[in-house]
């Protein structure tokens, strides 16, 4: 952002509440952009006893992660995941259970992540082209953003072995 969106005058940098924020040097605005992050929800989808992972379209190839996206204007996170998991895959949600909170510093996002227990044939939306359906011990993990949410369900998943 360059301009204050209030008054258009160009915003500078400033220390303000322990962060430097960009914010409208005029008086008599006092606009503040707190860029604050965006909440997102994502699911561990569980089918016929495995995961399933999903590619979205603009990612890179080798890339498979959670189902996930954007809640709409005063929507529940848990509604938006089961919304999210029928428009991306056309598969029913039986079972939803918060897994966790986690940040996702480099998109400035806040994911809130769900365990899900689905059933129903996969059919994929224009924002998917693939997925995988592993076996709980082949899933994966890795150190950020839907990843942290995927190594916690593991960890229940081993515990219940």
């Amino acid at each position: 952002m360059k301009y204050c969106p209030k008054c258009a005058t160009p915003l500078t940098s400033k220390p303000l509440d322990g962060q430097t924020r960009q914010l409208c040097p005029a008086e008599q605005c006092g606009f503040v952009y707190w860029n604050n992050p965006t909440p997102v929800v994502a699911a561990v989808i569980e089918i016929e006893q495995k995961a399933l992972l999903v590619h979205n379209v603009s990612w890179p190839a080798k890339m498979f992660a959670l189902v996930s996206g954007f809640l709409e204007a005063n929507e529940d996170p848990r509604d938006a995941v089961i919304r999210e998991i029928q428009e991306e895959t056309n598969l029913q949600t039986h079972t939803a259970e918060l897994l966790g909170v986690y940040p996702f510093q480099m998109m400035n996002q806040v994911i809130i992540a769900y365990r899900t227990e689905c059933s129903g044939v996969i059919q994929l939306n224009e924002e998917l082209d693939d997925y995988k359906l592993l076996e709980f011990n082949a899933v994966k993990t890795w150190e950020f953003g839907t990843g942290l949410a995927l190594k916690d369900w593991l960890a229940t998943k081993n515990q219940n072995t």
